[in-house]
């Protein structure tokens, strides 16, 4: 077969973060947590949503209607007793308007009122009067987290097809700690986000590995590398977005774990060699995005080394490090294995015969160095297999991590409809 060149341009995945053009109706019930509603507005405009809101006459005491105008960009309600608004049955108009409607926070009262059918203010109203799907994101004290109560009407929005969105737990305004708090605005986007990318890996099971290796010297001193894992991390994330069980294998990193992934912390390439080898059996893909080090000092010295005098040298004896990507590959049966070429020059000549040296199903290939792939909020990518390439202009590594999950699951479902 010859090779195929496909150019995607820096437009390719649509602009907004993944709510692109979604209207959402935002829901404010009472409690402290009120105020985060307003970031959240932020969030989901800078996701491209188009956003109004909501407030229930307690939320109102909480957080001004002004200051969620002023950030949404359309006039608040409040009440269903605005006869400007229901001259014109406004309560029906914002129910059809929404594609979504998210309550946050949604206090233990209002959870009650939903389970229970009420419509006794603008918001209970709505949610019964919508074909929109619900969602709602619980805040409150965690012993009324824990009470039967709360947990019976939670499990009862859920058969009616709400989805909820956390708790997370931590301390709360109370003085207290445990569950009840509120998902952070960035959460609650991301899970929003996941409903609406397509399930292009739905089901599989995907194991990454990200960030870099440390190998340590003694035990003050390592060799490293620049690797930031954010791309790895990324792509964990968009893998899971796309209907993915996803597994993160992490170097030495300090990012928050992605929604719905499983993480595991290594620190050397030895550690993170056994831990991919230990799950590569029971995986559909494996994406090699980490920057293992090659090699590791023969010796780690029990005792911080000292300089012997000022002009005195340092000599390490170095051996190399396990070829995790080569060992996943040479597996039979094996997963679709995806490796990572980081490059300072010729790069797709030293990717493609990276790609062929080790059977890769696939190789994204890309140049480091200053600014560059490393430490950088952004990047680009050459995607190579062995029919085709693809170009994947400089962008964000989320929408980089997009794309690419995009090319896994098309290059894999041709893989098997091969081999059927």
């Amino acid at each position: 077969m010859t090779r195929r060149e496909v150019h995607v341009p820096d437009r390719f995945v649509a602009t907004g973060g993944g709510l692109a053009g979604v209207r959402v109706l935002l829901g404010v019930s009472g409690g402290i947590a009120a105020y985060k509603g307003a970031e959240l507005v932020r969030r989901l405009r800078d996701a491209g949503a188009e956003v109004r809101v909501v407030l229930t006459e307690n939320a109102a005491r909480f957080v001004t209607a002004l200051t969620f105008q002023a950030l949404s960009g359309h006039p608040v309600r409040t009440s269903l007793w605005d006869e400007s608004a229901e001259a014109a049955m406004g309560h029906i108009e914002l129910a059809r308007w929404a594609d979504e409607i998210v309550i946050a926070p949604a206090s233990a009262d209002l959870l009650a009122r939903l389970a229970h059918g009420h419509a006794d203010d603008l918001l209970t109203t709505l949610c019964l009067a919508t074909a929109a799907p619900v969602s709602v994101a619980p805040a409150m004290n965690q012993q009324m987290w824990a009470h039967a109560a709360t947990q019976a009407n939670v499990a009862l929005l859920r058969t009616r097809g709400v989805t909820v969105l956390g708790p997370a737990s931590g301390g709360q305004a109370c003085g207290e700690f445990g569950a009840g708090r509120l998902l952070e605005a960035d959460e609650i986007v991301t899970l929003l986000q996941a409903r609406r990318v397509p399930r292009v890996l739905d089901g599989a099971r995907v194991l990454v590995s990200a960030g870099p290796t440390y190998e340590d010297i003694d035990p003050v001193r390592f060799i490293g590398n620049r690797s930031s894992g954010r791309m790895g991390f990324a792509i964990a994330e968009a893998a899971a977005r796309a209907g993915a069980e996803v597994v993160l294998v992490a170097g030495p990193v300090a990012l928050p774990t992605p929604a719905g992934v499983e993480r595991v912390d290594v620190r050397s390439a030895r550690q993170m060699h056994d831990a991919v080898l230990a799950r590569a059996r029971m995986t559909d893909v494996f994406i090699a995005a980490a920057a293992v080090g090659d090699f590791r000092p023969r010796d780690i010295a029990r005792h911080k080394l000292k300089k012997a005098s000022r002009d005195s040298g340092l000599e390490l004896s170095l051996v190399q490090n396990p070829d995790i990507l080569a060992e996943v590959a040479a597996l039979d049966p094996r997963p679709f294995v995806v490796g990572f070429a980081a490059e300072t020059e010729d790069v797709e000549a030293h990717a493609r015969a990276k790609l062929e040296r080790k059977r890769l199903d696939l190789i994204a290939a890309n140049e480091v160095g200053a600014g560059l792939g490393f430490e950088s909020a952004d990047n680009a990518l050459l995607l190579l297999w062995p029919e085709g390439r693809e170009v994947l202009e400089r962008t964000g590594k989320t929408e980089l991590a997009r794309a690419l999950v995009t090319r896994i699951a098309k290059l894999r479902a041709a893989k098997r409809a091969a081999l059927a």
